[in-house]
């Protein structure tokens, strides 16, 4: 979902970079690809099946989705299915998940009969494993795992996620029942690798030498009930970083008080985020050109950011953005919060539940207008 891309094109892969990414990641170690047929606009599982070219693909356990919001029949399962198996150049999908599932898409699930297109999928071994990816909230999360015995499912989760979506009860939860946990967001979109002076001083008091990243990485790896964590690594410096945190991890290691200083990091980081947008990119693109993810970056820059200069140039970035259509770049997807036409469209694609209209009315206010401080209900 977070392949190097090319330069003033956000959304196209950079396919060199990201295939020497992606194997050399196996070369390291990393066994395990996640990918999804919407991801840089459908072109991830494309480049995925050719870097797992040469041998490359035996070595890892290859896991893609079912496109919950592009599915309209039960006969769609099998039209998807077979399309990217051929877009990832395999025979076999190792997990094959639901992708994204709620309220709304469980029911489709049970109307269309799509368990049995799963366990027919995996009979004729066109998939080994089967599971689900989640977005909703905890009710919703058990009354889907209770539905089925599912091999895997997939849950947003970071030291700042805990009460929210699954929720830590919904992660032991799935555990409990004998289900493989995966935990994509470790770092909330990037976020926790960027942090507040607050929560540096904090990381800093503890004594303990760890980077932002770290700190994120060990609270998961930590818990007994995770058995994989995604990581966006977008360049090799992310690779080696994420891989020399896997070498030094495991269940249980960390002490009383460095789950004390992660305990701080949350509060500090909360105080710190207005709007919780992951930068997953499920928006976009927006039909007028709203560049949603960048508008909240810049808000929740200029927001928490406490250095005169710094929200300067978060209001600036603002101001690089187009502020009608025909500044426009070619991929229409750099437009300013102002471009915003209140379709709505976007609403229902956002995993955080995000109300994106009500949202970027206020970037402009911040940005603009110095308003900082506004909390926009949600």
């Amino acid at each position: 979902m977070r392949l190097p891309t090319q330069k003033m094109r956000v959304q196209k892969i950079d396919v060199p970079r990201a295939i020497e990414l992606i194997r050399g990641s196996i070369e390291r170690g990393v066994d395990y690809i996640d990918t999804g047929l919407p991801y840089h606009l459908g072109e991830s599982e494309r480049v995925v099946g050719e870097a797992l070219r040469d041998g490359y693909r035996e070595r890892v356990h290859l896991v893609t989705k079912l496109p919950m919001f592009l599915v309209r029949k039960a006969s769609d399962f099998d039209a998807f299915l077979d399309r990217q198996l051929a877009k990832l150049k395999t025979d076999h999908i190792d997990t094959y998940l639901f992708h994204g599932l709620n309220a709304g898409g469980f029911e489709k699930v049970k109307r269309m009969e799509l368990i049995e297109k799963m366990i027919g999928a995996k009979e004729d071994g066109r998939i080994r494993y089967i599971g689900f990816s989640f977005h909703d909230i905890l009710p919703v999360f058990k009354d889907i795992v209770d539905f089925y015995d599912w091999d895997v499912v997939q849950i947003q989760y970071n030291y700042m996620d805990t009460a929210i979506q699954a929720t830590s009860e919904g992660l032991r939860y799935a555990a409990g029942k004998g289900m493989a946990v995966v935990v994509m967001e470790p770092l909330k979109g990037g976020k926790l690798a960027d942090p507040p002076a607050e929560a540096l001083r904090i990381m800093k008091e503890s004594r303990v030498e760890r980077t932002p990243v770290d700190w994120a990485l060990q609270y998961l790896w930590n818990m007994p009930e995770v058995s994989v964590v995604l990581s966006g690594m977008g360049n090799m410096k992310m690779l080696e970083e994420n891989c020399a945190s896997a070498d030094a991890s495991g269940v249980g290691i960390l002490s009383p008080g460095e789950l004390d200083t992660i305990a701080e990091l949350t509060e500090a980081f909360r105080e710190s985020i207005l709007v919780p947008c992951t930068a997953c990119r499920y928006c976009m693109p927006c039909p007028f050109g709203v560049n949603i993810p960048g508008n909240f970056a810049i808000l929740n820059n200029v927001y928490a950011e406490r250095s005169p200069l710094r929200r300067l140039l978060a209001k600036r970035s603002y101001g690089k953005l187009a502020a009608n259509e025909k500044r426009l770049d070619e991929e229409k997807s750099n437009g300013r919060a102002t471009m915003c036409t209140e379709c709505g469209i976007c609403i229902p694609k956002c995993p955080q539940s995000i109300d994106i209209p009500a949202e970027l009315k206020m970037v402009e206010a911040a940005v603009r207008k110095g308003k900082r401080g506004i909390r926009p209900s949600r």
